[in-house]
């Protein structure tokens, strides 16, 4: 019905400590995506705040909030989000420069290299498995060495096997970096790798240990 206001999330309060691991689970279209959303600054609230270290995303412009994002966020998608046009050297680059960074090919190759694909660097996404885009996409967000980390299920698009290998490499990037994480997944063991699990139901939290 036109006017009808559709109120995803519900009264949620919540606190993650620098460093740590949080899983967001719940059942599809109970707001784990929209809750991510919100934390990261791509959406926002209409209501309540979001505060990260000592900046309140809520009194920053779109413009602001996306400065805010290349200096302290990363982000890992279910759907890579590679650039097809550019190589995974040149991929995991492009944030660095828009950055400003005078050192971006040295720094995108160190994590290229840490995640396993030093040989496959100047290959195209399309020349790369799934497994492999993904550990691209994980080198680009780490390599800006962001303050939090969000992935929106990172390990969705993989077989089993490759999934763990890059739940290992997220967890191993965590602890060297000392980046916090907020996971939204629908794995299990993903889940239970994490310090807290965040339970969504119907947009509201009913549970947070």
């Amino acid at each position: 019905m036109a006017g009808t206001e559709l109120e995803i999330l519900k009264g949620i309060t919540l606190e993650i400590k620098s460093g740590e691991a949080v899983a967001i689970v719940g059942a599809s279209g109970s707001g784990k995506s929209t809750l991510l959303g919100l934390l990261a600054g791509l959406d926002e609230a209409s209501g309540g705040r979001v505060v990260i270290g000592e900046t309140d995303l809520g009194e920053l412009d779109e413009d602001g909030r996306a400065l805010f994002r290349g200096r302290h966020v990363g982000f890992v998608f279910q759907s890579f989000q590679l650039l097809p046009a550019l190589t995974a050297l040149e991929n995991v680059m492009l944030p660095l420069e828009l950055q400003g960074l005078a050192k971006a090919r040295e720094q995108a190759q160190v994590f290229l290299e840490r995640v396993g694909l030093g040989p496959r660097m100047h290959h195209y996404p399309r020349q790369m498995s799934g497994g492999e885009q993904q550990r691209v996409a994980i080198a680009r967000a780490f390599a800006s060495r962001p303050s939090i980390l969000f992935a929106d299920e990172p390990t969705g698009n993989l077989d089993t096997h490759t999934g763990a290998h890059i739940i290992d490499l997220l967890f191993e990037l965590n602890r060297e970096e000392g980046t916090t994480l907020v996971l939204v997944t629908h794995d299990d063991k993903l889940a239970e790798r994490c310090e807290r699990r965040l339970v969504l139901e119907a947009g509201e939290l009913i549970s947070c240990q």
